[in-house]
Protein backbone atom coordinates (compact mmCIF):
# COMPACT_ATOMS: atom_id res chain seq x y z
CA UNK A 1 0.00 0.00 0.00
CA UNK A 2 1.43 3.39 -1.01
CA UNK A 3 1.51 6.11 1.61
CA UNK A 4 1.43 9.80 0.74
CA UNK A 5 3.48 12.26 2.78
CA UNK A 6 4.11 15.96 2.54
CA UNK A 7 6.94 18.09 3.84
CA UNK A 8 6.01 19.65 7.14
CA UNK A 9 6.92 18.56 10.58
CA UNK A 10 9.79 16.21 11.14
CA UNK A 11 10.20 13.39 13.60
CA UNK A 12 12.77 11.04 15.10
CA UNK A 13 13.57 7.64 13.63
CA UNK A 14 15.28 5.44 16.24
CA UNK A 15 15.42 1.81 17.28
CA UNK A 16 14.05 0.51 20.52
CA UNK A 17 17.49 -0.46 21.78
CA UNK A 18 18.91 3.03 21.28
CA UNK A 19 16.05 4.57 23.18
CA UNK A 20 16.42 2.17 26.09
CA UNK A 21 20.08 2.93 26.60
CA UNK A 22 19.30 6.38 27.96
CA UNK A 23 15.85 5.69 29.29
CA UNK A 24 17.02 6.37 32.82
CA UNK A 25 18.26 9.89 32.05
CA UNK A 26 15.63 10.93 29.49
CA UNK A 27 12.47 12.74 30.63
CA UNK A 28 9.40 10.61 31.02
CA UNK A 29 7.06 10.26 28.06
CA UNK A 30 3.65 8.70 27.60
CA UNK A 31 2.88 5.95 25.09
CA UNK A 32 -0.59 6.37 23.59
CA UNK A 33 -2.11 3.79 21.19
CA UNK A 34 -3.35 5.07 17.85
CA UNK A 35 -7.12 4.62 17.97
CA UNK A 36 -10.24 5.73 16.21
CA UNK A 37 -12.20 8.54 17.80
CA UNK A 38 -14.52 11.41 16.97
CA UNK A 39 -12.87 14.77 16.30
CA UNK A 40 -15.09 17.79 16.92
CA UNK A 41 -13.90 21.34 16.24
CA UNK A 42 -15.83 24.08 18.01
CA UNK A 43 -15.99 27.85 18.13
CA UNK A 44 -16.37 28.92 21.75
CA UNK A 45 -18.19 32.01 23.01
CA UNK A 46 -20.08 33.34 26.01
CA UNK A 47 -23.79 34.01 25.88
CA UNK A 48 -26.93 34.77 27.83
CA UNK A 49 -30.21 32.83 27.88
CA UNK A 50 -33.19 34.89 26.69
CA UNK A 51 -36.84 34.10 25.90
CA UNK A 52 -37.63 33.97 22.21
CA UNK A 53 -40.65 36.26 22.72
CA UNK A 54 -41.64 38.19 25.85
CA UNK A 55 -45.25 39.34 26.40
CA UNK A 56 -45.98 42.56 28.26
CA UNK A 57 -49.45 42.20 29.78
CA UNK A 58 -51.64 45.29 30.30
CA UNK A 59 -55.32 45.71 31.13
CA UNK A 60 -57.88 47.35 28.86
CA UNK A 61 -59.83 48.25 31.97
CA UNK A 62 -58.75 50.87 34.48
CA UNK A 63 -59.16 50.89 38.21
CA UNK A 64 -57.93 49.07 41.29
CA UNK A 65 -56.55 45.52 41.16
CA UNK A 66 -58.70 43.55 43.59
CA UNK A 67 -57.36 40.07 42.83
CA UNK A 68 -54.02 38.67 41.56
CA UNK A 69 -53.79 34.86 41.92
CA UNK A 70 -50.34 34.48 40.26
CA UNK A 71 -46.78 35.10 41.39
CA UNK A 72 -43.41 35.36 39.71
CA UNK A 73 -42.26 32.00 38.33
CA UNK A 74 -45.75 30.47 38.08
CA UNK A 75 -46.57 28.36 35.05
CA UNK A 76 -49.90 29.44 33.56
CA UNK A 77 -51.97 28.23 30.65
CA UNK A 78 -53.55 30.31 27.93
CA UNK A 79 -56.77 31.94 29.18
CA UNK A 80 -55.94 31.52 32.88
CA UNK A 81 -56.87 34.45 35.16
CA UNK A 82 -53.92 36.71 35.94
CA UNK A 83 -55.61 39.69 37.63
CA UNK A 84 -59.07 41.10 38.34
CA UNK A 85 -59.86 44.81 38.16
CA UNK A 86 -62.55 46.55 40.26
CA UNK A 87 -65.76 45.85 38.23
CA UNK A 88 -68.14 48.34 39.87
CA UNK A 89 -68.04 51.04 37.19
CA UNK A 90 -68.21 48.53 34.28
CA UNK A 91 -71.15 46.84 36.03
CA UNK A 92 -73.00 50.15 36.29
CA UNK A 93 -72.30 50.91 32.66
CA UNK A 94 -73.57 47.45 31.75
CA UNK A 95 -76.81 48.00 33.68
CA UNK A 96 -77.36 51.37 32.01
CA UNK A 97 -76.72 49.89 28.58
CA UNK A 98 -79.20 47.12 29.26
CA UNK A 99 -81.84 49.67 30.37
CA UNK A 100 -81.22 51.80 27.30
CA UNK A 101 -81.72 48.77 25.10
CA UNK A 102 -85.00 47.87 26.83
CA UNK A 103 -86.25 51.44 26.39
CA UNK A 104 -85.30 51.48 22.73
CA UNK A 105 -87.04 48.21 22.07
CA UNK A 106 -90.22 49.49 23.77
CA UNK A 107 -90.15 52.64 21.69
CA UNK A 108 -89.69 50.53 18.59
CA UNK A 109 -92.76 48.45 19.43
CA UNK A 110 -94.83 51.64 19.90
CA UNK A 111 -93.56 53.13 16.68
CA UNK A 112 -94.31 49.90 14.82
CA UNK A 113 -97.92 49.84 16.07
CA UNK A 114 -98.38 53.51 15.21
CA UNK A 115 -97.07 52.87 11.70
CA UNK A 116 -99.61 50.06 11.15
CA UNK A 117 -102.52 52.31 12.17
CA UNK A 118 -101.21 55.11 9.98
CA UNK A 119 -101.03 52.80 6.98
CA UNK A 120 -104.67 51.75 7.48
CA UNK A 121 -105.88 55.33 7.88
CA UNK A 122 -103.83 56.51 4.91
CA UNK A 123 -105.38 53.81 2.67
CA UNK A 124 -108.88 54.95 3.75
CA UNK A 125 -107.76 58.55 3.16
CA UNK A 126 -108.54 59.45 6.77
CA UNK A 127 -105.10 61.09 7.32
CA UNK A 128 -102.94 63.15 5.09
CA UNK A 129 -99.74 61.99 3.43
CA UNK A 130 -97.68 64.20 5.78
CA UNK A 131 -99.00 62.41 8.87
CA UNK A 132 -98.24 59.04 7.26
CA UNK A 133 -94.63 60.06 6.54
CA UNK A 134 -94.23 61.21 10.13
CA UNK A 135 -95.21 57.73 11.32
CA UNK A 136 -92.59 56.16 9.00
CA UNK A 137 -89.89 58.52 10.33
CA UNK A 138 -90.77 57.71 13.95
CA UNK A 139 -90.49 53.99 13.22
CA UNK A 140 -87.09 54.36 11.53
CA UNK A 141 -85.81 56.44 14.44
CA UNK A 142 -86.94 53.82 16.94
CA UNK A 143 -85.19 51.06 14.92
CA UNK A 144 -81.92 53.03 14.90
CA UNK A 145 -82.17 53.58 18.64
CA UNK A 146 -82.43 49.84 19.18
CA UNK A 147 -79.27 49.23 17.10
CA UNK A 148 -77.36 51.88 19.07
CA UNK A 149 -78.55 50.43 22.36
CA UNK A 150 -77.46 46.93 21.35
CA UNK A 151 -74.01 48.24 20.41
CA UNK A 152 -73.77 50.06 23.71
CA UNK A 153 -74.73 46.91 25.58
CA UNK A 154 -72.04 44.88 23.79
CA UNK A 155 -69.44 47.52 24.60
CA UNK A 156 -70.46 47.40 28.24
CA UNK A 157 -70.18 43.61 28.25
CA UNK A 158 -66.69 43.80 26.73
CA UNK A 159 -65.64 46.33 29.31
CA UNK A 160 -66.94 44.03 32.00
CA UNK A 161 -64.91 41.13 30.60
CA UNK A 162 -61.82 43.34 30.41
CA UNK A 163 -61.80 43.57 34.17
CA UNK A 164 -60.53 39.98 34.12
CA UNK A 165 -56.97 39.94 32.73
CA UNK A 166 -56.19 36.50 31.28
CA UNK A 167 -52.97 34.91 29.97
CA UNK A 168 -52.43 35.47 26.22
CA UNK A 169 -50.17 32.37 25.92
CA UNK A 170 -49.09 29.32 27.86
CA UNK A 171 -45.89 30.28 29.64
CA UNK A 172 -44.13 31.44 32.79
CA UNK A 173 -44.53 34.65 34.78
CA UNK A 174 -41.19 36.46 34.50
CA UNK A 175 -41.93 39.69 36.36
CA UNK A 176 -44.77 41.37 38.29
CA UNK A 177 -44.90 45.13 37.69
CA UNK A 178 -48.12 45.73 39.64
CA UNK A 179 -49.34 44.29 42.92
CA UNK A 180 -52.66 43.89 44.68
CA UNK A 181 -54.52 47.20 45.31
CA UNK A 182 -52.56 49.01 42.62
CA UNK A 183 -54.66 51.47 40.63
CA UNK A 184 -53.87 51.05 36.95
CA UNK A 185 -54.76 53.09 33.87
CA UNK A 186 -56.12 51.95 30.55
CA UNK A 187 -53.94 51.81 27.41
CA UNK A 188 -56.23 54.50 25.96
CA UNK A 189 -55.07 56.83 28.73
CA UNK A 190 -51.30 57.41 28.41
CA UNK A 191 -50.32 53.94 27.22
CA UNK A 192 -51.68 52.01 30.17
CA UNK A 193 -50.02 50.33 33.14
CA UNK A 194 -47.91 47.17 32.76
CA UNK A 195 -49.20 44.47 35.08
CA UNK A 196 -46.68 41.68 34.41
CA UNK A 197 -44.29 40.13 31.86
CA UNK A 198 -44.43 36.52 30.75
CA UNK A 199 -42.89 34.24 28.13
CA UNK A 200 -42.97 30.67 26.86
CA UNK A 201 -39.78 28.91 28.01
CA UNK A 202 -40.31 25.61 26.18
CA UNK A 203 -37.66 26.88 23.72
CA UNK A 204 -35.23 29.59 24.72
CA UNK A 205 -32.66 31.56 22.77
CA UNK A 206 -28.98 32.08 23.51
CA UNK A 207 -27.33 35.22 22.24
CA UNK A 208 -23.59 34.45 22.00
CA UNK A 209 -20.86 36.83 20.89
CA UNK A 210 -18.55 34.94 18.51
CA UNK A 211 -15.14 36.39 17.65
CA UNK A 212 -14.51 37.67 14.16
CA UNK A 213 -11.84 35.01 13.59
CA UNK A 214 -14.40 32.21 14.07
CA UNK A 215 -17.52 33.74 12.52
CA UNK A 216 -16.53 32.63 9.01
CA UNK A 217 -17.01 28.98 10.00
CA UNK A 218 -20.43 29.55 11.62
CA UNK A 219 -23.62 29.16 9.61
CA UNK A 220 -27.32 28.57 10.40
CA UNK A 221 -28.22 24.98 11.22
CA UNK A 222 -24.93 23.99 12.88
CA UNK A 223 -25.28 21.98 16.12
CA UNK A 224 -24.41 23.76 19.35
CA UNK A 225 -23.59 22.54 22.86
CA UNK A 226 -24.36 24.84 25.81
CA UNK A 227 -23.25 24.60 29.43
CA UNK A 228 -24.31 26.74 32.39
CA UNK A 229 -22.86 27.14 35.86
CA UNK A 230 -26.10 25.96 37.46
CA UNK A 231 -25.68 22.49 35.87
CA UNK A 232 -21.92 21.95 35.44
CA UNK A 233 -22.26 18.24 34.69
CA UNK A 234 -24.98 18.61 32.08
CA UNK A 235 -24.98 19.93 28.54
CA UNK A 236 -27.84 21.33 26.47
CA UNK A 237 -28.10 20.93 22.70
CA UNK A 238 -29.20 23.67 20.35
CA UNK A 239 -29.06 24.86 16.76
CA UNK A 240 -27.74 28.07 15.23
CA UNK A 241 -30.74 30.15 14.13
CA UNK A 242 -29.05 33.15 12.53
CA UNK A 243 -26.02 35.43 12.66
CA UNK A 244 -26.45 39.09 13.49
CA UNK A 245 -25.30 41.39 10.64
CA UNK A 246 -23.91 44.13 12.89
CA UNK A 247 -20.56 43.62 14.65
CA UNK A 248 -19.95 44.80 18.18
CA UNK A 249 -16.59 46.00 19.47
CA UNK A 250 -15.83 45.40 23.13
CA UNK A 251 -12.34 46.00 24.53
CA UNK A 252 -10.90 46.19 20.99
CA UNK A 253 -12.34 42.76 20.14
CA UNK A 254 -14.76 42.52 17.22
CA UNK A 255 -17.56 40.00 17.70
CA UNK A 256 -20.82 39.12 16.00
CA UNK A 257 -24.01 38.02 17.77
CA UNK A 258 -25.06 34.45 17.00
CA UNK A 259 -28.58 33.42 18.01
CA UNK A 260 -29.08 29.80 19.07
CA UNK A 261 -32.41 28.08 19.72
CA UNK A 262 -32.32 25.61 22.62
CA UNK A 263 -35.16 23.19 23.47
CA UNK A 264 -35.95 23.61 27.17
CA UNK A 265 -38.72 21.13 28.05
CA UNK A 266 -37.98 21.08 31.80
CA UNK A 267 -37.52 24.85 31.96
CA UNK A 268 -34.12 24.31 33.57
CA UNK A 269 -32.63 27.17 31.59
CA UNK A 270 -33.79 30.47 33.05
CA UNK A 271 -33.65 33.87 31.33
CA UNK A 272 -30.48 35.72 32.23
CA UNK A 273 -28.29 32.63 32.81
CA UNK A 274 -24.72 33.00 31.56
CA UNK A 275 -23.70 30.24 29.17
CA UNK A 276 -20.61 28.81 27.52
CA UNK A 277 -21.45 28.10 23.90
CA UNK A 278 -19.55 25.67 21.68
CA UNK A 279 -20.58 25.75 18.03
CA UNK A 280 -19.57 22.56 16.20
CA UNK A 281 -17.95 23.90 13.04
CA UNK A 282 -16.28 20.61 12.00
CA UNK A 283 -16.62 16.93 12.79
CA UNK A 284 -14.99 13.63 11.87
CA UNK A 285 -16.44 10.39 13.23
CA UNK A 286 -14.39 7.25 13.78
CA UNK A 287 -11.10 8.48 12.30
CA UNK A 288 -7.55 7.56 13.30
CA UNK A 289 -6.31 10.17 15.75
CA UNK A 290 -3.24 10.83 17.86
CA UNK A 291 -2.64 13.32 20.67
CA UNK A 292 -1.62 16.68 19.29
CA UNK A 293 1.32 16.73 21.72
CA UNK A 294 2.82 13.75 19.86
CA UNK A 295 3.62 15.93 16.81
CA UNK A 296 6.89 17.80 16.33
CA UNK A 297 7.89 20.62 13.98
CA UNK A 298 11.35 20.89 12.35
CA UNK A 299 12.46 23.40 14.96
CA UNK A 300 11.63 20.86 17.70
CA UNK A 301 13.77 18.03 16.31
CA UNK A 302 16.61 18.70 18.72
CA UNK A 303 14.34 18.74 21.76
CA UNK A 304 12.55 15.56 20.68
CA UNK A 305 15.86 13.80 20.17
CA UNK A 306 17.07 14.99 23.56
CA UNK A 307 14.05 13.45 25.25
CA UNK A 308 14.99 10.04 23.83
CA UNK A 309 18.73 10.57 24.33
CA UNK A 310 19.59 10.64 20.60
CA UNK A 311 21.97 12.66 18.44
CA UNK A 312 19.86 15.52 16.99
CA UNK A 313 22.06 15.90 13.89
CA UNK A 314 21.83 12.24 13.06
CA UNK A 315 18.07 12.30 13.55
CA UNK A 316 17.71 15.25 11.16
CA UNK A 317 19.66 13.37 8.51
CA UNK A 318 17.55 10.27 8.94
CA UNK A 319 14.31 12.26 8.83
CA UNK A 320 15.32 13.81 5.51
CA UNK A 321 15.93 10.35 4.09
CA UNK A 322 12.63 9.02 5.43
CA UNK A 323 10.71 11.95 3.95
CA UNK A 324 12.22 11.38 0.53
CA UNK A 325 11.50 7.65 0.74
CA UNK A 326 7.86 8.24 1.65
CA UNK A 327 7.13 10.75 -1.14
CA UNK A 328 4.70 9.58 -3.89
CA UNK A 329 6.14 8.12 -7.08
CA UNK A 330 4.77 8.39 -10.62
CA UNK A 331 2.53 5.62 -11.88
CA UNK A 332 2.25 4.18 -15.33
CA UNK A 333 -0.31 6.03 -17.37
CA UNK A 334 -0.13 9.28 -15.40
CA UNK A 335 -0.41 12.28 -17.65
CA UNK A 336 1.69 14.44 -15.35
CA UNK A 337 5.43 13.89 -15.31
CA UNK A 338 6.87 13.33 -11.85
CA UNK A 339 10.34 14.41 -10.76
CA UNK A 340 11.47 10.79 -10.52
CA UNK A 341 11.11 10.44 -14.27
CA UNK A 342 13.58 13.23 -14.97
CA UNK A 343 17.13 12.50 -16.11
CA UNK A 344 19.61 12.86 -13.28
CA UNK A 345 22.44 15.28 -13.88
CA UNK A 346 25.90 13.94 -13.02
CA UNK A 347 26.66 14.36 -9.33
CA UNK A 348 23.03 15.26 -8.39
CA UNK A 349 19.92 13.48 -7.16
CA UNK A 350 16.33 14.73 -7.68
CA UNK A 351 13.91 13.84 -4.89
CA UNK A 352 10.30 12.88 -5.69
CA UNK A 353 9.14 16.35 -4.60
CA UNK A 354 11.44 18.02 -7.17
CA UNK A 355 14.33 19.10 -4.93
CA UNK A 356 17.80 18.70 -6.47
CA UNK A 357 20.52 17.49 -4.07
CA UNK A 358 24.23 17.68 -4.87
CA UNK A 359 25.80 14.31 -4.12
CA UNK A 360 29.08 14.03 -2.24
CA UNK A 361 32.12 12.66 -4.11
CA UNK A 362 32.00 8.91 -4.72
CA UNK A 363 28.20 8.64 -4.34
CA UNK A 364 25.97 7.99 -7.34
CA UNK A 365 22.28 8.63 -7.84
CA UNK A 366 21.65 4.91 -8.36
CA UNK A 367 23.03 4.12 -4.90
CA UNK A 368 20.75 6.68 -3.28
CA UNK A 369 17.76 5.46 -5.28
CA UNK A 370 18.35 1.84 -4.25
CA UNK A 371 18.62 2.78 -0.57
CA UNK A 372 15.42 4.81 -0.70
CA UNK A 373 13.58 2.01 -2.54
CA UNK A 374 14.66 -0.44 0.14
CA UNK A 375 13.31 1.83 2.90
CA UNK A 376 10.04 2.21 0.98
CA UNK A 377 9.48 -1.53 1.08
CA UNK A 378 9.82 -1.49 4.87
CA UNK A 379 13.13 -3.38 4.94
CA UNK A 380 15.79 -2.37 7.46
CA UNK A 381 18.71 -0.60 5.66
CA UNK A 382 22.22 -1.77 6.31
CA UNK A 383 24.74 0.30 8.24
CA UNK A 384 26.41 1.33 4.96
CA UNK A 385 23.09 2.39 3.41
CA UNK A 386 22.11 4.28 6.54
CA UNK A 387 25.46 6.10 6.52
CA UNK A 388 25.04 6.84 2.81
CA UNK A 389 21.61 8.42 3.32
CA UNK A 390 22.84 10.36 6.34
CA UNK A 391 25.76 11.68 4.30
CA UNK A 392 23.58 12.71 1.34
CA UNK A 393 20.71 14.33 3.17
CA UNK A 394 22.87 15.74 5.94
CA UNK A 395 24.89 17.56 3.30
CA UNK A 396 21.73 18.91 1.64
CA UNK A 397 20.50 20.31 4.94
CA UNK A 398 23.84 22.00 5.66
CA UNK A 399 23.72 23.62 2.21
CA UNK A 400 20.21 25.01 2.78
CA UNK A 401 18.24 22.35 0.93
CA UNK A 402 16.59 20.77 3.93
CA UNK A 403 12.87 20.47 4.39
CA UNK A 404 11.03 23.59 5.37
CA UNK A 405 9.40 24.14 8.67
CA UNK A 406 5.84 23.14 9.06
CA UNK A 407 3.17 25.27 10.54
CA UNK A 408 2.20 25.07 14.11
CA UNK A 409 -0.75 23.24 15.45
CA UNK A 410 -4.19 24.61 15.22
CA UNK A 411 -7.19 22.91 13.90
CA UNK A 412 -10.55 23.61 12.60
CA UNK A 413 -9.84 23.04 8.93
CA UNK A 414 -10.07 19.86 6.94
CA UNK A 415 -6.47 20.44 5.91
CA UNK A 416 -4.76 20.43 9.23
CA UNK A 417 -1.04 20.44 10.01
CA UNK A 418 1.28 17.97 8.41
CA UNK A 419 3.90 16.69 10.76
CA UNK A 420 5.92 13.91 12.25
CA UNK A 421 5.28 11.69 15.19
CA UNK A 422 7.49 9.39 17.21
CA UNK A 423 5.78 6.02 17.23
CA UNK A 424 6.49 2.52 18.45
CA UNK A 425 6.04 -0.26 15.89
CA UNK A 426 7.04 -3.90 16.43
CA UNK A 427 9.04 -3.00 19.55
CA UNK A 428 11.04 -0.22 17.84
CA UNK A 429 10.78 3.53 18.29
CA UNK A 430 10.49 5.14 14.86
CA UNK A 431 10.00 8.75 13.78
CA UNK A 432 7.72 9.08 10.77
CA UNK A 433 6.30 11.96 8.74
CA UNK A 434 2.51 12.01 8.80
CA UNK A 435 -0.32 13.89 7.11
CA UNK A 436 -3.05 15.22 9.36
CA UNK A 437 -6.55 16.61 9.00
CA UNK A 438 -9.01 18.04 11.47
CA UNK A 439 -7.81 18.89 14.99
CA UNK A 440 -9.57 19.88 18.19
CA UNK A 441 -6.29 20.98 19.82
CA UNK A 442 -6.24 17.83 21.96
CA UNK A 443 -6.29 15.17 19.21
CA UNK A 444 -5.59 15.43 15.51
CA UNK A 445 -6.89 13.32 12.65
CA UNK A 446 -4.20 11.31 10.86
CA UNK A 447 -4.84 10.58 7.19
CA UNK A 448 -1.48 8.93 6.42
CA UNK A 449 1.63 7.81 8.26
CA UNK A 450 0.38 5.60 11.11
CA UNK A 451 -1.86 2.60 11.54
CA UNK A 452 -4.31 1.55 14.20
CA UNK A 453 -1.86 -0.98 15.66
CA UNK A 454 0.84 1.66 16.26
CA UNK A 455 1.64 3.51 19.47
CA UNK A 456 2.75 7.15 19.50
CA UNK A 457 4.94 8.79 22.13
CA UNK A 458 3.77 12.00 23.77
CA UNK A 459 6.98 13.86 24.60
CA UNK A 460 7.43 16.98 26.72
CA UNK A 461 7.26 20.29 24.92
CA UNK A 462 10.39 21.94 23.55
CA UNK A 463 10.23 24.71 26.12
CA UNK A 464 9.93 22.17 28.93
CA UNK A 465 12.94 20.21 27.70
CA UNK A 466 14.96 23.39 27.37
CA UNK A 467 14.04 24.53 30.87
CA UNK A 468 14.96 21.08 32.24
CA UNK A 469 18.35 21.23 30.53
CA UNK A 470 18.99 24.75 31.83
CA UNK A 471 18.03 23.70 35.36
CA UNK A 472 20.30 20.67 35.17
CA UNK A 473 23.19 22.84 33.95
CA UNK A 474 22.66 25.40 36.70
CA UNK A 475 22.48 22.61 39.28
CA UNK A 476 25.77 21.15 38.06
CA UNK A 477 27.41 24.58 38.10
CA UNK A 478 26.30 25.22 41.68
CA UNK A 479 27.15 21.77 43.06
CA UNK A 480 30.30 21.32 41.00
CA UNK A 481 28.98 18.32 39.14
CA UNK A 482 26.74 16.85 41.84
CA UNK A 483 26.21 16.65 45.58
CA UNK A 484 29.20 15.51 47.66
CA UNK A 485 29.33 11.71 47.81
CA UNK A 486 26.32 11.29 45.50
CA UNK A 487 28.21 9.91 42.50
CA UNK A 488 30.28 7.67 44.74
CA UNK A 489 27.19 6.20 46.34
CA UNK A 490 25.53 5.63 42.99
CA UNK A 491 28.60 3.97 41.52
CA UNK A 492 28.87 1.42 44.36
CA UNK A 493 26.64 -1.64 43.83
CA UNK A 494 24.19 -2.56 46.52
CA UNK A 495 24.98 -5.46 48.77
CA UNK A 496 24.15 -8.77 47.14
CA UNK A 497 23.44 -7.20 43.71
CA UNK A 498 24.97 -8.75 40.62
Amino acid sequence: MKRLFRAGRVAILVSGAAACQKAQTAPLYEAVPVARRDIVVTASASGVVQPILTFIVKSKAWGEIIEMPVQTGDEVRKGQLLARIDPRIPQQNLAQAQAALDKARAQLETATAQLRRSEALYRSQSISETEYESSNLAHATASAAVVNAEAGLQTAKDAMEDTQVRAPITGSILELDAVLRTVISSPTLGGGTVILKMANLDTVQDSAMVAETDIGRVQPGLPVTITVDAFPNRTFDGTVLKIGPQAQIMQNVTSFPVFVNIPNPGHLLKPGMNTEVRIHTGRRDGVLAVPYAALRTPRDVASGAAVLGLDPQLVEQQIAAATAAAAPQGRAGDSTAHPTSQVQAPGTFTTPNGRVITLPPGVTADQVQQAIAKMRTGAEPTAAERALLAQVFGRSQRSGGGGGGGGGGGGGGARGPRGGSGKRRAGNVTAVPIKTGLSDQDYVEVTAGVEEKDTVLVLPSASLVQSQQQFRQRFQNVTGGGLPGLRQQQSQPAAGAR
